[in-house]
């Protein structure tokens, strides 16, 4: 059976689709890509039908991470059952999908991506859409670094 993992952020073409491509490369590098379902969306809905942010996709292309996702808006009513795992992140966005959640099953299956985190200090990822290329590098270096030790719990949950 897969693990289904959803990345979500504000508007789905910076933050939440860059998880999804670092956590599905570092997914298919390691010999699993049978095993995970992995997707991203956005708590609003402003840039549906969009690629990720070009500055997003330039940084990531750097480090061999293709982003090819197409944005679209988190959707209660299928998502939450969809998804087992349900990663927010920043608190913001933590909390949209907290509001959304039907019941406690639902509540339980969202977190926050720097709970994995294992180098960084940082308890979000910054949103690095207004501001310059330091930013899109900073939230590329906290994703691999909590995607990674995302990645080594799911797998010994799997086993």
């Amino acid at each position: 059976m897969k693990k289904k993992v959803l990345f979500v952020c504000a508007g789905n073409i910076c933050r939440s689709p860059a998880a999804e491509a670092v956590f599905t490369k570092m997914v298919n590098e390691n010999g699993y890509s049978g095993v995970f379902e992995i997707d991203s969306a956005g708590t609003g809905g402003w840039h549906s039908g969009e690629q990720a942010d070009p500055r997003m996709r330039r940084h990531a292309r750097k480090r061999d991470i293709n982003i090819t996702s197409i944005a679209r808006k988190f959707d209660a009513s299928t998502d939450f059952d969809r998804f087992d795992l349900i990663v927010a992140m920043d608190d913001e966005n933590l909390d949209v999908l907290k509001d959304k959640a039907r019941n406690s099953a639902d509540k339980a299956k969202i977190v926050k991506m720097t709970a994995f985190r294992n180098k960084f200090n940082y308890t979000t990822i910054p949103d690095p859409y207004y501001g310059g290329d330091e930013g899109f590098e900073l939230v590329l270096d906290l994703l691999e670094d909590s995607c990674s030790v995302m990645l080594q719990k799911l797998i010994k949950e799997i086993r």
